[in-house]
Parts: C-alpha cells; sequence; structure tokens
C-alpha cells in the first residue's frame, strides 16, 4: 500500500518544481519531460512524448480486461507576471501558473503512482497530460495526432480546482457544465484627422463607443430571456492620439454560450449590429467571429459514477451537484465528440485568489484529493476480480 502521507510531501515538491517553471501553450518542454520521467519512474513501460506537440500519453495496463478510460491534466501556464511572493515564484519572467494546471498535473501524477504500485483495477488507463488548453488548442492537437486510433479509450474524466470552494468539496452535473467560447474582433475603418477639426473626416473612435454599447443590446434584446449567453468586449484599440482623432478603431472580445443556435444567432445580431452602427457613422466595419471552444456537456451515466467514486474521497456533506454551468469554458470538451466523459470541480480554499490573477496559488491541501478522485474512479470503471472469481470495486484509499 501506499503512504499516502509520503506521497503527499511528494507531490508538493512535484507541485512547487512545476510552479517555479511554468511554460506557454504548445512550449511545455520541461513540464512534459518531468511528466515523462516521472511515469517512466512509477514503472510505466508504455509513455509516448511529443502528442499534439508537447502532449504527454501515458498507458498503465492490469488484469486482461478489453476496457479503457483516460484521465486528463492540463500542463500550460498562463502570459500573466505573478505578484505573490511565495519561494517558489515563477522563474519565468512574465509567465505563472495562474489557473492551477500545476496542480491539475501533480494531482493526475499521484494517481499514476498510486495505481503503478497498487492497481485495483482490470483493464487499460491512459493518462493524458495536454498542452495548450488555455487557449482551446491542445485537445484538438492531440485529437489530430491520432490520440484515439494511437492510444484508444472509452470514457474520459477530468477535473479543475475551484477558488471559493473549501478544499475537501466536491461538485458536478449533468449535462451543460462549461460554455462554449467564441472570440469577435470588428474592426471600423474611416478617416482621421486633426482633433480640433472632426467634420473634416470620418473618424471611428465614437462610432466604437457607439457600437461597444450597442453590442450589449444582443444578450438583453435579441435573446430568449430563457436562453444563456454573454458578450464581453475585452478590448478598444485605435490609431488616434492626443491631438488626432482615429481612422481606425479594433474592438475585440468573446461570446459564451451553451447551444450551436445562441452562438450562431450572437454572430448573426453582431454582424447586424456592427453594419447598422457603421452606416450611421459613415465609416465601414469588418467583422471577424471565430468559435474556440465548444460547450462541455457532462455524460450524467458517467456524472452517477463520478458521483459514487467521490463518496470514497469525500465526506457526504462535502459533494453536491452544481446547481448552474459555468460560462468559463475548457478544452477537455474537445474529447466529448468522440467518446462521453465527466468534468469534475474541487475545492481550492475560501479564501483562495480567483483564476488568472497574478496572486493565485495553487492550494496543497488539495492535492490527495484529486488524485484519490482518479484512482477511485479508475477502480469504479475497471472494477477487478477477486481471488473467489467475484467482482471487486475499489472506491479509493479508505
Amino acid at each position: 500500500m501506499v503512504d499516502l502521507a509520503s506521497l503527499e510531501r511528494d507531490m508538493i515538491a512535484w507541485r512547487r518544481d512545476l510552479h517555479a517553471y511554468p511554460e506557454f501553450g504548445f512550449e511545455e518542454k520541461r513540464t512534459s519531460s518531468f511528466v515523462a520521467a516521472k511515469l517512466r519512474e512509477f514503472g510505466f513501460d508504455d509513455v509516448a512524448e511529443g502528442i499534439g506537440g508537447t502532449g504527454v500519453v501515458g498507458t498503465l495496463k492490469r488484469g486482461s480486461g478489453n476496457r479503457s478510460i483516460a484521465l486528463r491534466a492540463d500542463m500550460d501556464a498562463l502570459r500573466i507576471a505573478e505578484q505573490g511572493t511565495i519561494a517558489y515564484r515563477s522563474r519565468n519572467a512574465g509567465l505563472m501558473h495562474a489557473c492551477g494546471h500545476d496542480g491539475h498535473t501533480t494531482m493526475l501524477l499521484g494517481a499514476a503512482k498510486l495505481l503503478a504500485e497498487e492497481g485495483g483495477f482490470d483493464g487499460t488507463v491512459r493518462f493524458l497530460f495536454q498542452p495548450a488548453e488555455e487557449w482551446g488548442k491542445g485537445a484538438l492537437a492531440m485529437l489530430g495526432d491520432g490520440l484515439m486510433e494511437r492510444f484508444p479509450f472509452e470514457e474520459i474524466y477530468g477535473l479543475h480546482n475551484m477558488p471559493g470552494q473549501p478544499v475537501g468539496h466536491f461538485a458536478t452535473r449533468a449535462g451543460s457544465i462549461m460554455s462554449a467560447e467564441d472570440n469577435f474582433e470588428i474592426v471600423l475603418k474611416g478617416v482621421g484627422g486633426h482633433a480640433a477639426r472632426p467634420h473634416w473626416g470620418n473618424e471611428t473612435l465614437v462610432a466604437a463607443c457607439a457600437l461597444v454599447t450597442n453590442l450589449q443590446t444582443i444578450v438583453s434584446r435579441r435573446l430568449n430571456p430563457t436562453d444563456i449567453g454573454v458578450v464581453s468586449v475585452t478590448e478598444l484599440i485605435t490609431d488616434g492620439t492626443r491631438n488626432a482623432l482615429p481612422g481606425l478603431a479594433r474592438i475585440l472580445g468573446d461570446a459564451r454560450s451553451f447551444q450551436p443556435e445562441i452562438s450562431t444567432e450572437i454572430e448573426k445580431q453582431m454582424r447586424i449590429i456592427a453594419a447598422g452602427t457603421a452606416l450611421s457613422y459613415n465609416v465601414t466595419a469588418e467583422v471577424t467571429y471565430t468559435r474556440e471552444f465548444v460547450p462541455l456537456l457532462n455524460d450524467a451515466t458517467l456524472v452517477d459514477q463520478a458521483f459514487a467514486a467521490a463518496r470514497s474521497v469525500f465526506d457526504a456533506d462535502h459533494i453536491a451537484t452544481a446547481r448552474e454551468p459555468m460560462t468559463a469554458s475548457e478544452d477537455f470538451a474537445r474529447f466529448l465528440d468522440h467518446v462521453p466523459g465527466c468534468f469534475v470541480f474541487v475545492g481550492n480554499g475560501k479564501e483562495s485568489a480567483p483564476l488568472h490573477n497574478p496572486n493565485y496559488d495553487f492550494n496543497d491541501a488539495g492535492l490527495l484529493f484529486g488524485t484519490r478522485f482518479h484512482a477511485a474512479i479508475v477502480r469504479q470503471r475497471l472494477p477487478s476480480l477477486s481471488g473467489d472469481g467475484k467482482i471487486t470495486v475499489h472506491h479509493g484509499m479508505e
């Protein structure tokens, strides 16, 4: 049996090492080498590197079962300058693990060590360490590199830490749990000129300000109130200066939704509003609209299985059904286009800084909870045969 106290100490050291050397999407060379080395240290015979660029897939087989499941963790960091004073703060300028992917990677490594040493399942487990989640390209890259053909699996599980939720708490829900994310850029073109002579041209800043306001009517006035949608303008950039009116303005932002038809309607209405606003200010508008993340839809049957596994790890009164889906996005959803799966949330502490905040840090007290959940879902879904021929389901470390 694995000594959980010793494993926890190891995991804290791994996590803090990863935190100190964050890497952006598709640049996770040190991280993926660290992961691959650990998997081989744990006794994995099958460790594949370079999947989808910098992804790693470790395969662990036990018994004679022909079923396989996958567990996934993301490895990439964000282009944020860390402001905390922790001893293991980022050594890579302008990069930090502000979303806890260092913790996710560590929890999955912990599960790999636990399952490699203890077994307790019959079948095949794929450990997926994914690059570039933050900008929605990593899962697609791994899939495009033949993931499903080279390392087939029948279902998949993933997790994310949740600031504001106490450590030791667990939540998920069937169906919609995280939203799609669409990105847009609207370029307004006119004629800039002297700030003292606005009537000599057709400047774009006033038009851009009007358009930013008008875009807010998409959700409030053009979607059914029962549908969930968010349209957020995040950047307004012009080529003007203190005494020169701009002739070019760029408006950038994103939109969130849970249904493809809502995404389609948001794009349609955005193009109508942009064209109408531009016409009224005698400028032109060009709209670029892209779909970066798809909605994350949990399989209802596997959600039930996840709750069953969670009951062997978390206190009963710390397990909850998420009341509503989140309008944040996750490219774990791309795997669900191929197999059913379940994504869950585990607490990072009530006092945790928000995700993507320069003072955020993953809470090491949550490491064993994630590791034990990973192991429990494997034993729940790939039950082993006991010596008397009866099926024995291992729900995790008691």
